[in-house]
């Protein structure tokens, strides 16, 4: 980069003096607006002053760089003086800085995520070299000065024993931008110096760079985060000893960090790198995933994140139930603005409203990375709004993850307009874009399915009690909460204001079903299972005895051609038993105190055949869970076997 193009001898300035960090920068805004840079001269003040109440921008060395992103300025351009005398008083990252040179950025906001970057990591590049540094601070002119900012020379290649050690590094700032890529390069400089590999994984504004592979963590000895945010997919880290710093450490002492990561590594060696599948699976170097791949890691990171808001909400919501029930508090339950109205509410959005947006946003972000977090939400969103439920959120999740990819790949964020296509662009676009298809085309024939599934339910009415029970209990757990569920509910509600209340009582008893089977299996067949998948196991039975069918979202999303038909088998002996008895109930709701409020036999008798028939359908469920689980890691280890004997 020529940065001479981007300023002029007369926005350089040598040996001034100022006393204060505000005259500085009113003093170099002055200079940027004399020289036509600058629409106001005001708007951009509040811009550079807003930013230095974010963070420090005094470093280390003499070296401080304030910078403004705003649309005040007309076009990317820097100012930069040389002090007369250090001043001691700019905040920086290091405390004991000496301010002596000065370089203000003026960036157009619409450049925030592009020249920026560029231009912040030319600088750092540059004035890591000393030699270049003291070239300007020792300037005698504002000319000499201008000249020198683009005079480089070549470094002479440093003499340094090799270390055979391989130091991993992740660097992280609120912004994701200055400080990242600085601390970046100042561990990448200490490592040549050092003799030591450092591969610096970034995760900035514009999302992972340089992502460390497969290759790299299991080469690895030991790991940095330099990090003032939560470090993105830590778990990738578990085997190896970690130093944990802030992003402005490396810029004060770069190489006693990897000095210390040394001798972590030494005192404390890492563990064996055998990664378990996870969401954060990492292609090696050159490597894209394959499609089945893709999909896969995107389905497991939506549950991985999913999976708290299942726990937290379904709880939630089953202690307002089960509170509701067990003490005859009903009416306190449905009056809005009560406490138990308010905690049922609590429960109820996070598993109706923000559950499915959470696994739709985060599906697109394993596929396309940040730019597709705004588009997946939205798709989650618009799942919501035509009752797709949890299968319209991943439908709507893996659209947006590669619209967006295809986005980035056709449209890519440079020059003048690249902070103009990532901040605007692809999220606005993509939101347009994958919202209107889901509510426009996904929708209507969604809809058209629900209705028609109502109609057909209706029609049956007449038929057979156990074909009719055994059909509501396997539309109930085929989509535990989506369009074909919705229909059974419906469905049930309308036949007990008709004075049916058999068809209820079915659908709250097939309500446990999933639930109850997803812990048998998990603690039965505890071995065929992750330990995820029995951690959350543990979990859903309490959520099935509030009727709550949420907890076995996880299991169908990983493994739907197994899962789906075991759930639904259960499901549809429980319906068939409780309507070939009879059993009635005439108020909504579900879960295990709906006992007290049973019809159609006597109040014990009717219980046993409820609940009973409940747990028949979650053991025969069990059953099909372990047994189709264990065929798919038998299939899995002789797919694997034959590969290795090829």
């Amino acid at each position: 980069m020529l940065l001479k193009s981007l300023t002029s001898p007369a926005l350089t300035s040598t040996k001034q003096s100022f006393s204060s960090k505000d005259e500085i920068i009113k003093y170099l805004i002055k200079k940027l607006a004399e020289a036509g840079k600058l629409h106001s001269e005001e708007t951009f003040y509040q811009a550079v002053m807003d930013r230095e109440n974010l963070s420090a921008t005094g470093f280390e060395g003499g070296l401080a760089i304030p910078h403004g992103k705003s649309t005040a300025v007309k076009e990317a351009s820097f100012a930069v003086a040389t002090l007369q005398k250090p001043l001691t008083t700019w905040e920086s990252i290091d405390p004991n800085n000496k301010v002596e040179l000065v370089i203000l950025l003026a960036i157009p906001e619409n450049e925030a995520g592009s020249t920026h970057l560029s231009l912040l990591s030319e600088f750092v590049t540059r004035l890591s070299n000393e030699a270049y540094k003291n070239r300007l601070l020792t300037s005698k002119t504002n000319q000499e000065l201008y000249k020198n900012l683009d005079r480089l020379d070549e470094e002479k290649a440093l003499e340094v024993k090799k270390i055979d050690k391989t130091i991993l590094a992740v660097t992280a700032c609120p912004a994701g931008i200055a400080h990242t890529y600085m601390a970046a390069e100042a561990l990448v400089k200490a490592g040549k110096e050092l003799g030591i590999d450092i591969f610096v994984e970034k995760q900035g504004a514009n999302g992972i760079e340089d992502r460390h592979t497969k290759g790299l963590l299991a080469k690895a000895d030991a790991v940095i985060f330099a990090v003032d945010v939560a470090v993105k997919d830590e778990e990738r880290y578990a085997h190896l000893p970690k130093i944990k710093t802030s992003v402005a450490a490396p810029l004060k002492n770069a190489k006693g960090l990897l000095t210390q990561a040394l001798e972590k590594a030494e005192n404390t060696p890492k563990r064996d790198h055998a990664p378990e599948e996870s969401a954060s699976e990492v292609p090696e170097e050159n490597d894209k995933k394959r499609f089945k791949t893709e999909i896969k890691d995107s389905i497991l990171t939506g549950i991985s994140y999913i999976i708290p808001i299942i726990v937290a909400g379904g709880m939630t919501l089953a202690a307002a139930v089960l509170i509701s029930q067990a003490f005859d508090l009903q009416d306190l339950y449905n009056e809005e603005g009560s406490w138990l109205w308010l905690l049922r509410q609590l429960g109820g959005t996070l598993l109706g409203q923000l559950m499915v947006p959470i696994l739709a946003g985060y599906m697109a972000y394993s596929i396309a990375d940040k730019p597709a977090l705004a588009p997946g939400f939205a798709a989650g969103v618009a799942a919501n709004l035509i009752g797709s439920g949890f299968l319209g959120g991943m439908l709507g999740g893996i659209l947006a993850g590669y619209f967006l990819k295809f986005l980035k790949q056709s449209v890519k964020p440079r020059g003048t307009f690249a902070g103009f296509i990532s901040f605007w662009l692809y999220p606005v676009v993509g939101t347009l874009v994958v919202g209107s298809i889901m509510l426009f085309v996904v929708g209507k024939p969604l809809a058209f399915i629900n209705t028609g599934l109502i109609e057909w339910l209706q029609s049956m009415s007449g038929t057979n009690a156990i074909i009719l029970g055994a059909l509501i209990g396997a539309m109930v757990s085929f989509d535990l909460g989506g369009p074909v569920n919705k229909a059974a509910y419906t469905f049930c509600i309308g036949a007990m204001a008709s004075g049916n209340f058999i068809p209820y009582a079915t659908f709250a008893s097939v309500k446990m079903v999933s639930a109850f089977s997803v812990t048998g299996a998990t603690i039965i067949g505890k071995k065929h299972f992750t330990h995820s998948e029995r951690e959350v196991g543990k979990q859903t039975w309490l959520l099935g005895l509030a009727g709550i069918t949420e907890g076995a979202i996880p299991f169908m999303m990983n493994d739907p051609l197994r899962v789906i038909p075991s759930l639904i088998a259960g499901s549809a002996i429980t319906g068939a038993i409780v309507s070939y008895f009879n059993i009635g109930l005439n108020v909504p709701g579900a879960g295990i105190f709906s006992l007290a409020l049973l019809q159609g036999k006597p109040l014990l008798a009717a219980g046993g055949i409820w609940f009973g028939a409940a747990l028949i359908g979650a053991l025969v469920s069990m059953v099909l869970l372990i047994a189709t689980r264990k065929s798919k890691l038998n299939k899995e280890k002789r797919k694997k076997a034959s590969q290795a004997a090829a």
